[in-house]
C-alpha cells in the first residue's frame, strides 16, 4: 500500500448566516509519501491489436486493486484558524 501523509488547515470565518463559523478555505499539504512498490497483479488489456500489461490501479476499482497499488491517506494534523491568523 502507498501511504500518503497530509496536514490539513481549515480557515474559518463567521458571518450572519453562520454565526458559529464555517470553513471557507481548506488546504492540504502532502508531508510524506511511502510507496507501496510495483504492482503485484497487472491487468492484460488489448490495445490496437496488441495485448499489453498495465498496473491494476489504472484499470480496476479500488476494492479490486492489489495491496501495492492501493493508496491510504492519513491526516497527520488538522489545524483550524481564523482569517487574521488566530487559532480557533
Amino acid at each position: 500500500m502507498t501511504f500518503v501523509i497530509v496536514d490539513v488547515e481549515h480557515v474559518v470565518h463567521t458571518c450572519p448566516v453562520h454565526p458559529d463559523g464555517h470553513p471557507y478555505d481548506i488546504r492540504r499539504t502532502v508531508v510524506d509519501v511511502i510507496p507501496g512498490g510495483p504492482c503485484r497483479a497487472p491487468v492484460t488489456v488489448r490495445c490496437g491489436g496488441q495485448t499489453v500489461q498495465i498496473p491494476c490501479h489504472r484499470h480496476e476499482p479500488a476494492k479490486r486493486q492489489c495491496g501495492a497499488c492501493r493508496v491510504i491517506v492519513t491526516e497527520r494534523s488538522i489545524t483550524t484558524r481564523t482569517p487574521n491568523g488566530a487559532a480557533a
